[in-house]
Parts: structure tokens; sequence; C-alpha cells
């Protein structure tokens, strides 16, 4: 099972895609979509788009996993967020991928075993899972392989291979 993990933003949104066989997770690709601070929104949008659609033909994952959108105090801040995973839920759409959504507690959880572990924590334990070199740069793409790695664990319930 591939599944397609995404962190979203405007400014860097990153993807990274884990293979599950067994207990076993490894990545296959991993990395981040960054667009220019100064390109209009609608520009970076469609590259966002526009690139995501090309890693899922060539992938094709069996399902993505996405961060639920979770702000505590800056508005500002979600809204571009939000228009970013707009165009990730349009691209799952469009390729017609399971989606597992995932609140950053559930993420966290399932990636280090506490649902408040910091930042250094996700990114170590993504590193020691996927048995990668080093730890994925920047910060976004490690989110994303953390998303995948727990939309690959939600997936290998049996609730959820009944409704596949």
């Amino acid at each position: 099972m591939l599944v397609l993990g995404i962190d979203p933003g405007t400014a860097i949104c990153g993807y990274g895609f884990v293979e599950q066989n067994g207990s076993r997770l490894h990545a296959h690709a991993y990395g981040a979509v960054t667009t220019p601070s100064k390109m209009p929104v609608e520009q970076r949008l469609l590259k966002i788009h526009t690139v995501l659609d090309e890693l899922i033909q060539k992938y094709r994952p069996d399902a993505m996993g996405v961060e639920q959108l979770f702000f505590n105090r800056n508005v500002t801040t979600a809204i571009p967020v939000g228009q970013a995973r707009g165009v990730v839920l349009l691209a799952a759409a469009k390729n017609n991928l399971v989606l597992i959504e995932r609140t950053p507690l559930q993420v966290k959880q399932s990636v280090t075993g506490y649902g408040k572990a910091t930042k250094e924590q996700v990114i170590y334990m993504v590193t020691k899972l996927l048995h990668l070199p080093e730890p994925p740069h920047p910060d976004d793409t490690a989110d994303a392989l953390a998303v995948a790695i727990s939309a690959a664990h939600c997936m290998d319930t049996i609730a959820w291979r009944n409704r596949l």
C-alpha cells in the first residue's frame, strides 16, 4: 500500500510517499513544492495543484493523507493554508484517491506515541521509522511524511480494510 501524505501551505507544501508492507515502512519520494512570495496567489495554487497532480500520476498512491486544518490564534495564516488544502483535496478527488484526514494530535500520536510531541520529536521519529539517512528538510516535508505514516497506520485497521 502506498500513501501520499501532504502538509499543505502556499509558500511550502510538503509531500511524502510512504509504502507499507506489513509492519515495514519505506519512503518512496518526498520533498516540497515551493512558491515565491511575490507570485500571485492563484499562480501559487496552480503550481501546487500541477506538481501534486504530476506526482500522483507518477507514483499512483492508494490513498492520500492530509492534516486537518488547525489554527489557534492566527486567522491570517489559516486562510492561505486553507486555500492550499482545497487545492490538495481537489487533486485527491480528481485522481479518485481515498482521503484520510488526521488531526495534528492524531499524527503526532501515531508517529511518536505522544499527541503533544514537539516538532523535533516528530522529525526524529520520521527519520527512524523510515530509515532515512538524515532528517528530511524542510520541516514541511517531515510533517508530510508523518501524515503519510499516520494515514498508513489508519488504513491498516480492520475498519478501513472493510470500508475499502
